[in-house]
């Protein structure tokens, strides 16, 4: 499901109740890249509270939710413009996400394709309920801006390590902590500015 079509007006804002839906550019070239994912920690189109209309981005459902909370574009400034306390909580958020998308800028930049798998994966955990992330390599290779066949490799290392296992479709955690290492400090600063802001978050 479109959360979010690029370049368009934004006329409904939703709260996810699980699943994972991504923000994705896509180049002059119609290629895809992603920005940034949110679950039930946060909602689409968060630009809007800072004034625009629109977004240049995609947002979609990546991992389906059976359920999220809409409410209307109008009807959350109002409500924002009536409560300082909510406009404040959903501001925080936004900051979160802006750091997750400075640390991805950075990861994909700097680190291996380990690293930045490990770091997705991860990210997806905490999204997620059970030890269970279903999602193509070609979805996990737009994710890391990696080609198809080096996230296949590569999820085979992280098996080597016994971090996951993974099938068709499907990639299950079996050592976190183990994930966690290999991805090191790419991972773990914009959830704990949301632990230490919002609420408690992850795993």
């Amino acid at each position: 499901m479109i959360l979010v079509e690029a370049n368009a007006p934004v006329t409904t804002i939703y709260f996810p109740e699980g699943g994972i839906a991504s923000i994705v550019a896509t180049s002059q070239n119609g290629e895809q890249t992603e920005v940034g994912i949110f679950g039930r920690e946060g909602f689409s189109a968060g630009s809007l509270l800072l004034g625009s209309e629109q977004m240049p981005h995609q947002t979609f459902m990546q991992i389906d939710a059976p359920t999220a909370l809409s409410i209307g574009a109008r009807q959350l400034r109002r409500a924002t413009q009536k409560s300082r306390t909510l406009l404040d909580l959903l501001l925080r958020y936004i900051n979160t996400f802006m750091l997750q998308t400075a640390c991805s800028v950075v990861s994909n930049a700097h680190n291996s394709i380990e690293t930045r798998l490990a770091r997705w994966l991860l990210m997806c955990h905490d999204r997620t309920d059970g030890d269970d992330i279903h999602l193509t390599h070609e979805f996990m290779a737009m994710m890391i801006a990696a080609q198809r066949s080096g996230v296949t490799l590569t999820l085979h290392i992280l098996e080597g390590y016994g971090a996951i296992k993974a099938s068709r479709g499907k990639v299950t955690i079996t050592d976190r902590l183990r994930l966690e290492k290999t991805a090191g400090d790419s991972y773990g600063e914009p959830e704990k500015m949301y632990r230490q802001t919002i609420a408690p978050f992850g795993k």
